[in-house]
């Protein structure tokens, strides 16, 4: 396989015309090296428009690359920002935001996955990211706040304490709802007690680890 056809081919077939037209988020994709991102077993999938199973569980996964270029656009990262990183996964995300932001705190419940990452980041030469086995849904109180907090994955509903670990005019993007229909929602912290919201696309993910379900019970 030639890599950088097929990197190039990921680029220009997927991702831009998924509205990802940001020249700095197209741009690092051809720097960072998606193929070093995924697991050995599935390196030849590494370019194509799918996710990529990194455990056991059917949720362990890296997103799509045209959903990881998107998110990252939303977030829109400037080289001062400080950033939490919800699911680590892979580390390939938290690459990403590693090239546009000052720092990179990236928690990952799965301490296998946490470790592959790690060392995935450091053969990258991500030096100013930080990979922590925790539970991201509480977020990391004691390190924020934050100017922009990113979620590898679905989530029934954004727990407000994250959303409390934003400074004013931070951001966060995730991906909110059930199936069959869920949004990219980004919430930025307008003031100390408001926040303003837009859902700009839709798209469909599995759940994060760690977030708890609203009750469907009903009488």
């Amino acid at each position: 396989m030639d890599l950088n056809q097929a990197r190039f081919n990921m680029i220009e077939q997927q991702i831009r015309p998924w509205e990802v037209l940001d020249p700095q988020v197209l741009d690092l994709l051809s720097v960072v090296r998606r193929e070093d991102f995924a697991p050995l077993a599935h390196k030849a999938l590494a370019f194509v428009d799918m996710e990529i199973p990194l455990g056991a569980a059917a949720n362990q996964v890296m997103l799509a690359p045209r959903v990881q270029a998107r998110l990252l656009q939303e977030l829109a990262l400037k080289k001062t920002d400080k950033v939490l990183d919800i699911g680590t996964g892979s580390g390939f995300m938290a690459a990403l935001m590693a090239h546009q932001a000052a720092s990179v705190l990236s928690l990952e419940t799965d301490a296998s996955l946490a470790a592959q990452a790690q060392a995935n980041l450091q053969k990258a030469g991500a030096t100013n990211v930080s990979v922590r086995v925790a539970d991201g849904s509480q977020g990391a109180t004691a390190d924020g706040p934050f100017d922009a907090i990113l979620l590898n994955g679905s989530v029934a509903q954004v727990p407000t304490a994250l959303l409390q670990q934003l400074k004013v005019g931070g951001r966060l993007v995730a991906i909110v709802g059930d199936e069959p229909m869920m949004r990219a929602t980004v919430v930025t912290r307008s003031s100390d007690s408001s926040f303003t919201t837009t859902e700009p696309w839709d798209c469909n993910a599995p759940r994060l680890n760690g977030f708890t379900e609203p009750s469907r019970f009903a009488f």
